[in-house]
């Protein structure tokens, strides 16, 4: 009896030991077959461009945009009213300080000059003569003063029409460059009615605003640098002449006038220009492509290139290996130059920093660098001009 207790237990306890066997058999099986699974479903590797961040002296700058403006540059116009009667200039012409411009019709001023010119004459010869019976006490000296007052108003009659003839010759207030013609021969030209513009631009003002905060790097004396366009190489140097008194209240800014030279004449009042301003010493920044940064309501960051092993990589087919993985970044990003953007805070000298598709990453994501097609402005960082 007590055999068959004992080989009945013997048996039981075989049969529990095949059913623990079976389901950690069962496992270990569903463990590798998972396995095999994610590793034929591992996230693919991008194909990205990258560059390492390296340090470059930049000169501190203030960049603003201001509006060139003639030293002198009127819109001539006539001061009376009158028919034209001839046009000494052609558009376009450079002329100098004086030159005749215009003539209006002035016959009827002219005649009445005649007229002026005879009674003040006649009044010189009264007051000649009322002197000389004075010496021989024929008249009152009160009859002479009366001569002499007369004598006066005649000239003063006189040297007002000179003045109203004189109005009706245009001549250049200073040297300069005529712009384009307005009139006609024969055309009633009214009183104010522009004739030609003249615009001195040898040397051009050039107009632009700054944030109060930068009030105490700037000052009268310091060097400029204008460009026609945003990252042109070429530019065109000269200085600040002049600092408004007071700053804008509705916009805190204040009005800087800087003055640039322009003899070859390249520039014209009224364009827009790009203007640079040197506010200290080079100093050693690191620099990454603008193509590099995203700019988003949680912050401002870049993706790097960090090596990792395969073991702590999810979902990696690989062993004992390294692979580069994406890294985001939050950073503080400071002056543009160009097409880079210094960084000064969020990356250290030597990081490889991603400068085009990460869109298509998130963190953890494998890379696959591939920088023989670059983006425009993911090579290395420009030099700067001064």
């Amino acid at each position: 009896m007590k055999k068959t207790i004992s080989k009945r237990m013997i048996i039981m306890l075989l049969a529990v030991a095949a059913v623990f066997a079976s389901i950690i058999g069962y496992q270990a099986f569903v463990a590798n077959m998972m396995q095999q699974f994610l590793a034929s479903n591992a996230r693919p590797p991008a194909t990205v461009t990258a560059m390492q961040v390296e340090r470059q002296m930049w000169l501190l700058q203030r960049s603003a945009v201001g509006t060139l403006r003639a030293v002198q540059g009127v819109n001539i116009r006539v001061e009376a009213a009158g028919v034209v009667k001839g046009i000494h200039f052609k558009s376009g012409d450079i002329v100098n300080k004086g030159k005749l411009l215009l003539e209006l019709d002035n016959g009827e001023e002219k005649a009445q000059l005649k007229a002026l010119q005879a009674s003040r004459k006649l009044a010189e010869i009264n007051y000649k003569r009322d002197r000389e019976q004075l010496k021989i006490h024929a008249i009152s000296q009160a009859q002479l003063d009366a001569s002499r007052a007369e004598l006066d108003n005649r000239k003063a009659q006189e040297t007002k029409q000179l003045a109203m003839i004189a109005k009706k010759q245009i001549r250049a207030p200073f040297a300069g460059q005529l712009g384009v013609s307005r009139i006609n021969l024969g055309q009633y030209l009214n009183v104010a009615e522009q004739i030609v513009s003249l615009q001195n631009t040898r040397s051009l003002y050039v107009d632009f605003n700054l944030p109060q905060k930068y009030i105490g790097e700037i000052a009268v004396g310091q060097v400029i640098h204008v460009y026609m366009q945003q990252g042109a190489a070429v530019s065109i140097a000269g200085k600040i002449a002049s600092m408004d008194v007071i700053v804008d209240g509705s916009t805190r800014n204040i009005l800087i006038e800087g003055l640039i030279d322009n003899v070859d004449g390249s520039l014209m009042s009224g364009m827009f220009v790009h203007v640079k301003i040197n506010t200290g010493e080079a100093q050693s920044l690191l620099t990454v492509p603008q193509t590099s940064i995203s700019y988003n309501a949680y912050g401002t960051t870049l993706f790097i290139a960090n090596k990792e092993s395969s073991d702590q990589l999810d979902k990696s087919p690989m062993d004992g290996k390294t692979q580069l993985v994406a890294q985001q970044r939050f950073v503080t990003t400071g002056s543009k130059r160009g097409d880079q953007v210094a960084i000064i805070k969020g990356l250290n000298e030597g990081d490889t920093v991603i400068t085009s598709g990460q869109l298509k990453l998130k963190n953890g994501t494998p890379l696959i660098i591939d920088n023989t097609v670059l983006p425009a402005n993911a090579a290395a960082p420009r030099p700067q001009e001064h």
